[in-house]
């Protein structure tokens, strides 16, 4: 089985405040964006087997701790998964949470295991907060670490999304929290509430927070946001905790 794990973007991220434990509680409305995708094959075997590409080690990849995790509550015969990472890693659009999983659904195709959407969001969660959102892969609304998850109603059809890289760079997430103001410090309008005004008013309303402690160390990527606005994007923004940026410029 071929699947094409795909990515996602985060309009608005609002960090709200630290939890006792560890974690942030945040505000976010995830959006799929289709325009880049990993290829990610699973293949029965004599063994389990794990063929990547070469940016990809089995230290960090979360396609084994999927397959590990579902093995544990299912007789799942041995694998190979076969992962050719064309995503950018690091770069705050979830490629790594995508292949996990796409993982976790192409494994429940295969063998017939009878979970619902539901269920596989539950497993996902456990392997990173923004999983589960791939497992629905529509606009939803994100709550709690981002696990919690609501429909939301966004048509975007008049815009062309554009999705960016810096080359080279790469943010930790761990690094970028440690920075963050969270926003009950704050006093900024709720992530909802912005969300409700025009598309054109979104640059006045609607923020990433992680913009202000992830620019002073990669200015790239503050560069990047400003070349998007400078080409005509009605909006842009880093997306997650970076290093990606993307922009929504008019069809």
């Amino acid at each position: 089985m071929v699947v094409y794990p795909n990515v996602k973007i985060n309009l608005g991220l609002s960090v709200l405040r630290r939890r006792p434990d560890g974690y942030h509680d945040i505000e976010t409305l995830f959006v799929p964006y289709f325009g880049m995708t990993d290829v990610l094959e699973i293949v029965p075997s004599d063994k389990l087997r794990f063929v990547p590409s070469d940016n990809v080690t089995w230290q960090d990849d979360l396609t084994l701790r999927a397959y590990s995790l579902l093995k544990s509550d299912f007789d799942l015969p041995p694998v190979e998964i076969r992962l050719e990472k064309r995503t950018a890693v690091g770069a705050g659009l979830g490629g790594g949470s995508a292949d996990a999983a796409f993982t976790l659904m192409a494994l429940t195709e295969m063998f017939q295991l009878g979970l619902e959407d539901w269920q596989l969001a539950d497993y996902a969660a456990c392997l990173g907060s923004d999983c589960p959102i791939f497992i629905y892969n529509r606009p939803m609304f994100g709550e709690g670490r981002g696990d919690r998850l609501s429909d939301y109603d966004l048509d975007l059809s008049g815009y062309e999304i554009r999705v960016e890289v810096p080359e080279g760079v790469r943010v930790s997430t761990s690094e970028a929290y440690s920075r963050v103001i969270p926003r009950e410090r704050l006093a900024l309008p709720p992530l909802r509430e912005a969300l409700r005004y025009p598309v054109e008013m979104w640059p006045d309303v609607l923020f990433n927070d992680f913009e202000t402690s992830v620019f002073p160390i990669h200015p790239e990527v503050e560069r990047l946001k400003a070349r998007f606005y400078a080409d005509g994007a009605v909006y842009a923004s880093m997306s997650g905790s970076g290093s990606a940026v993307f922009g929504l410029f008019r069809k």
